[in-house]
C-alpha cells in the first residue's frame, strides 16, 4: 500500500511516500528555521503563509523522488492535530483537495502519535532520486508491548503501547515541554534558535556539574515538569552575572562569558536528560516492555540516546535524526496501520484540532 503523506503542523512543510508502513520511498521537508530564527521562535502567521507558498511543490517533489504518479498512490494521509491552526489548515486543505481530485481514501493523522512511528520505518528505496538511501534506519520494527518516550517542543509524554492503536498514556508534562525548555534556556544564555541543537553543541565543551540545578519532584512518578528547571537556570544566570531577579532576561546573554554559557548549557542538558531517563527507567521497571523507543525532535539529542542506552538493559535502535524532527514519513507510516483498522474519512468532514490528546484519536472512535 503506497501512501502519500502530508505534514504541516508547525514550521516544516513535508511530504513523503511510504509503502506498507515500513518502506520509505521519498521524504521531502521544507524547513522554515531560518525564517523564524530572526524572531527567536515560530511566528504562526508567518508559518502559515510559508506553507501556502511551498506545499504544492513539496508534494510534487515527493511523488517525483518516489518515481510515482497519482495512479500509483493508494491513499493520502495528513496531519490534522495537534499544531498551529493556520499551518494545519494549509496541509489538510491540500490533502482534502487532492483526495477529491484523484479519488483517494484520506486518513487524518495525529502528529504526536505519528512521531512514534518514525521508529517503524526500517527500509528505504535505494533507487529514490533523494538521499533517503543513506539514512541509518532501525534493522527491525519495535515489538509490543512498547514503551515510547515522546519528547518535542510541545510534548513530553510516556506512553505504553500494547498494540497499534491500543495504548495508555502513563505520564505527561504538567507545564513546559522539554523542547520548549531547551528553546527558552538557549535564549536566556544567548544561544541561537532552535535551542535543542544549540545547547547540545555547546554542552560538549561545558562542565555539566558546574551549576547545581533542581529536578522537579511530582507525586505521579511518570509526569514531567520543566518550568522550574527553566526558572532555576534564569535565576542562576542572574546570580552569576551579579544582577537580581528584576534584571531583564533578554539582556543576560551580553553579560555571560563564553565559559559560563557552555557550562550552563551542559548543566541544563544533564538535568533535563536525567529527568527524562529517570522516568523512562521507572516505567521500564514497572511494565517490562519488549522494546523502548524515543520520538520527537528532542529524540535527536545524542546525550539522551547515550544515557538511555546505558541505563536500560535492552538494545535500543533509534530512528535517524532526520525522522525525529517533523516530517511526513512518520505520518505515512502510522497511516498504514490506521488503514488496517479504521475507515477513511470523507474529505469534507475533516476538521483541524490544534489541541488534541492521543487518547482522543480515531483508534478510539472519538473523531
Amino acid at each position: 500500500m503506497n501512501i502519500l503523506a502530508i505534514e504541516s503542523s508547525c514550521d516544516e512543510t513535508a511530504a513523503a511516500v511510504v509503502q506498507d508502513g515500513k518502506r520509505l520511498l521519498s521524504s521531502v521537508v521544507n524547513s522554515q528555521i531560518d525564517i523564524h530564527a530572526v524572531y527567536g521562535g515560530v511566528v504562526p502567521e508567518v508559518a502559515a503563509r510559508s506553507h501556502i507558498e511551498v506545499i504544492n511543490p513539496v508534494i510534487n517533489q515527493a511523488l517525483d523522488e518516489a518515481n510515482m504518479t497519482w495512479s500509483d498512490i493508494d491513499a493520502i494521509a495528513v496531519t490534522y492535530a495537534p499544531g498551529l491552526i493556520g499551518s494545519l489548515l494549509v496541509g489538510t486543505l491540500a490533502a482534502r483537495t487532492l483526495a477529491v481530485i484523484h479519488n483517494k481514501p484520506l486518513y487524518p493523522i495525529h502528529h504526536v502519535e505519528a512521531h512514534v512511528y518514525a521508529n517503524f520505518i526500517t527500509e528505504a528505496d535505494q533507487s529514490s532520486k533523494s538521499s533517503i538511501g543513506s539514512l541509518s534506519l532501525p534493522t527491525r520494527q519495535p515489538e509490543f508491548p512498547m514503551l515510547a518516550l515522546i519528547v518535542s517542543g510541545g510534548h513530553s509524554q510516556l506512553v505504553l503501547f500494547k498494540n497499534h492503536g491500543d495504548y495508555e498514556l502513563l505520564g505527561q508534562t504538567q507545564d513546559d515541554a522539554v523542547g520548549e525548555a531547551f528553546d527558552k534556556v538557549a535564549k536566556i544564555i544567548g544561544l541561537p534558535y532552535p535551542g535543542g541543537p544549540s545547547i547540545s553543541s555547546a554542552a560538549k565543551q561545558g562542565d555539566s556539574h558546574r551549576y547545581a540545578l533542581p529536578k522537579a519532584k511530582l507525586s505521579d512518578p511518570y509526569n514531567f515538569s520543566f518550568s522550574g528547571l527553566k526558572t532555576a537556570v534564569l535565576r542562576a544566570v542572574q546570580r552569576e552575572v551579579g544582577v537580581d531577579f528584576t534584571f531583564p532576561s533578554h539582556e543576560l546573554p551580553a553579560r555571560i562569558s563564553d565559559q559560563q554559557r557552555i557550562d550552563f548549557a551542559a548543566s541544563f542538558q544533564r538535568v533535563a536528560v536525567e529527568t527524562l531517563v529517570d522516568k523512562a527507567e521507572r516505567a521500564y521497571r514497572d511494565f517490562s516492555p519488549r522494546s523502548v523507543v524515543i520520538a520527537g525532535g528532542v529524540a535527536a539529542n545524542q546525550e539522551l540516546r547515550r544515557e538511555l542506552s546505558e541505563r536500560l538493559p535492552l538494545s535500543i535502535e533509534y530512528a535517524p535524526m532526520q525522522l525525529c524532527t517533523d516530517n511526513a514519513a512518520m505520518i505515512g507510516a502510522l497511516a498504514y496501520y490506521y488503514a488496517q483498522q479504521v475507515a477513511p474519512t470523507d474529505p469534507l468532514d475533516i476538521e483541524v484540532i490544534p489541541s488534541l490528546s492521543m487518547t482522543k484519536t480515531a483508534w478510539h472512535n472519538d473523531v
